[in-house]
């Protein structure tokens, strides 16, 4: 059975968008970048809203030439081999190969493709990874902890939910940005 992961990149005070909509304080460099790119090499399908998808469209089309950084280069060959399904009711053709338009986020479906896919799954954009934690889906989270404070926006985690995590692992880059990999916690009569 595959995993759902929620990953995100976010300020220390717990925000993946500033109150302008920005997130351009959180760019990767090379070295986050590459480890990004490596842990995406397991995943299998993403899942978006329109307005993440319209972020990481561009991801299509980037260029393979040898003026385009190698991590830029490879993270789109391996985002371009994955499935894509984005949530919207407003988009009506893909933008990308592999992907498929759904209007509404259905958790039933969410287990089924959990159940039937042989590689990991990931949620990106904060409304779809909202339903998808509410709804209980998500197995296990990436943060990527950017070493700025923005004071407002869009939440990394949904307001008024409750989950316990374990910490699987964490790592810090020279940038001083912090990776924090999480597991959902199960009590422990639940666990094999």
């Amino acid at each position: 059975m595959a995993k759902l992961i929620y990953t995100s990149l976010g300020s220390l005070d717990g925000y993946f968008e500033d109150v302008e909509g920005r997130f351009d304080w959180a760019e990767p460099d090379e070295e986050v970048h590459a480890f990004v790119n490596d842990l995406d090499r397991q995943v299998g399908t993403y899942l978006y809203g329109r307005r993440m998808y319209e972020t990481m469209v561009f991801w299509e089309t980037v260029s393979t030439e040898a003026d385009v950084p190698a991590v830029y280069r490879d993270f789109g060959e391996v985002w371009r081999a994955a499935e894509k399904i984005v949530y919207s009711r407003t988009i009506q053709t893909p933008a990308s190969g592999r992907t498929r338009i759904e209007r509404d986020f259905e958790p039933d479906a969410i287990r089924q493709l959990k159940l039937s896919s042989t590689a990991d799954i990931t949620v990106g954009g904060g409304d779809i990874a909202g339903q998808a934690i509410r709804a209980g889906l998500v197995d296990e989270c990436h943060f990527f902890v950017f070493p700025v404070a923005v004071g407002g926006g869009k939440r990394i985690l949904p307001n008024n939910t409750h989950m316990q995590f374990e910490l699987l692992d964490e790592c810090r880059f020279e940038n001083g940005v912090v990776h924090l990999h999480y597991r959902k916690s199960t009590p422990d009569s639940d666990r094999p």
